[in-house]
């Protein structure tokens, strides 16, 4: 028989555990590596105990399908195959392999930690869990999935997945995000610590493959008989959701600045902040009552201190991110007048239309690139 037993110091996992939530803890475990064994998913990082391999999966499946996860994942080991190369790796060369991943910040934050482990750990994966806690990007559930994924240590998980696993089969009456140290503490109790990786690697499937946010696969699911919200007929509404606000919606003026040469201005945004780091075509938010052309031409005297004179319209491209959504209404202009100054911005370039791909630029302006290629041949 399996036991299952506390392996955090932590505050949440001392809470009292309502005694009718998990009457038979070991067949939780045992019906659910049973299923893994049979249906667990095929995927490439789980060919693999090298922590840094494992790491990288778990930062790029933060907010991020499978299937659009392992092309990167491939071509990210690939270019940065140990933490050392990483380490040493530009800025600039880390953030174009990741482009179109998005979500730039996880780019920057594995790069950072990778050169404290050089510096401060040998290049060698910290084991411990505080430690592992200490490095840019990692939270608990990362630092979980890592040191049991790569070390089978007995540490829980709590991603998307697992906290709408947990609710169903506890028939939570709250959203996951008002229920945390519950989730936590509850997913610490499940936990079979003789079979960590295994474990931990089966929950996150059953919320991806059956315990799905829609019409979840209950006949098939091996937990059915002890999830409280099949019994209630409740899968449906559980996970609860919360009311949210409208996303707000932004327009945007672009300017593509052509200079006397025929090359293309850009800039590098800041390193704090959305999408840090990357190169764009300058512009910005359209105030009210302002027209597109009057507020490039302020953007553009603002941001780079210099006098454009606005075109023709390149194109409009809507984009979403995560809290808010964009339309980015994109000008050819004309350089007029003064020197560009990196005022709101890291850096200015004057490039030609052929070297753009060679910069990292967000999404949205990847658009912008292969509108100006369509113009070229034209």
């Amino acid at each position: 028989m399996r036991l299952s037993r506390c392996p955090l110091d932590h505050p949440s996992t001392h809470l009292p555990i309502h005694p009718l939530i998990f009457p038979d803890i070991s067949f939780l475990q045992t019906t659910l590596l049973d299923w893994y064994a049979s249906s667990g998913r095929v995927l490439p990082w789980r060919e693999t105990r090298d922590p840094y391999a494992i790491w990288v999966s778990e930062i790029m499946l933060q907010q991020t399908q499978v299937k659009t996860v392992i092309p990167y994942y491939e071509r990210w080991l690939e270019a940065f195959p140990t933490i050392a190369t990483l380490a040493t790796a530009d800025q600039q060369q880390v953030l174009k392999v990741w482009q179109g991943l998005g979500y730039y910040a996880r780019a920057r934050n594995l790069h950072k930690a990778a050169q404290v482990i050089l510096e401060q750990h040998q290049g060698e994966f910290p084991r411990d869990l505080e430690t592992v806690l200490t490095l840019p990007g990692i939270g608990r559930t990362t630092a979980g999935g890592i040191l049991s994924a790569a070390f089978n240590q007995p540490v829980p998980i709590l991603d998307g997945n697992v906290k709408r696993v947990l609710a169903r089969l506890t028939a939570l009456q709250k959203p996951p995000s008002k229920a945390l140290p519950q989730l936590w503490q509850w997913s610490t109790q499940i936990l079979d610590v003789e079979r960590p990786r295994d474990f931990n690697q089966a929950l996150m499937d059953l919320g991806a493959t059956l315990c799905t946010p829609k019409n979840p696969a209950c006949l098939v699911c091996p937990w059915r008989s002890h999830c409280q919200a099949h019994q209630l007929h409740l899968q449906q509404e559980i996970p609860m959701t919360e009311s949210r606000a409208e996303i707000p919606h932004k327009m945007i003026g672009v300017a593509v600045i052509w200079g006397n040469e025929g090359q293309i201005l850009i800039d590098r945004r800041r390193q704090e902040g959305l999408l840090g780091g990357l190169w764009e075509f300058p512009g910005g938010k359209i105030e009210p009552g302002e027209t597109v052309e009057a507020c490039i031409i302020r953007e553009i005297r603002e941001e780079l201190g210099i006098e454009v004179e606005v075109g023709d319209r390149l194109i409009t491209i809507d984009h979403a991110y995560t809290h808010f959504r964009v339309t980015l209404n994109v000008h050819h202009c004309r350089h007029l007048s003064g020197d560009p100054q990196p005022i709101e911005c890291d850096e200015v370039r004057w490039v030609n239309l052929e070297d753009l791909e060679q910069y990292p630029f967000p999404k949205a302006n990847v658009q912008i690139i292969d509108a100006l290629r369509v113009g070229s041949r034209e």
